[in-house]
């Protein structure tokens, strides 16, 4: 196991994070921010605190609850009513973008209804994409082999990012 990512370093990314959004979300009143599932959920509810406190956008989370390996034999499920996302300025969250199965099933989902606009943030980018998929902001881009894996548990009060 190595650690790519300590807490500290991995609090610093979600901070600079939630200022580019800040930053190109200018001219909106309104945004949602929707985390995938598990530590996207956790990493959207930790964006939306920094975003709120640093600026005047009305903020709104929601999960999207989908089942990561076989996304098309289960529903894919939000906790928000899918008509208030209509002509909104979504910003789509998950921890570790790899191949971009999960956010690209994540963002079909979420095309149901017009929106305005859809950005993407992953906390690390791994770049083995099989999907058509790019992360608008991105904590930290890793070099892997396609064999080695990025995990995390952004539950645990000391929390960090490691190579498996």
């Amino acid at each position: 196991m190595q650690i790519v990512l300590t807490k500290t370093q991995i609090d610093q990314k979600i901070t600079r994070l939630a200022h580019q959004i800040i930053e190109n979300s200018y001219g909106e009143h309104k945004i949602f921010i929707g985390g995938i599932c598990g530590n996207g959920t956790i990493l959207a509810k930790a964006l939306s605190e920094i975003i709120k406190v640093n600026s005047d956008l009305d903020v709104t989370n929601f999960e999207i609850n989908l089942h990561k390996d076989q996304p098309l034999q289960h529903d894919i499920l939000l906790n928000i009513q899918t008509d208030l996302l209509k002509d909104s300025f979504i910003v789509l969250v998950d921890d570790v973008l790899n191949s971009g199965k999960t956010m690209q099933y994540a963002l079909m989902k979420l095309l149901e209804k017009p929106v305005k606009a859809i950005k993407t943030v992953s906390l690390v980018d791994r770049r083995h994409r099989r999907f058509p998929i790019k992360a608008d902001f991105v904590g930290i881009t890793l070099t892997t082999t396609i064999q080695e894996r990025v995990e995390m548990d952004l539950t645990q009060e000391d929390y960090f990012a490691y190579l498996v």
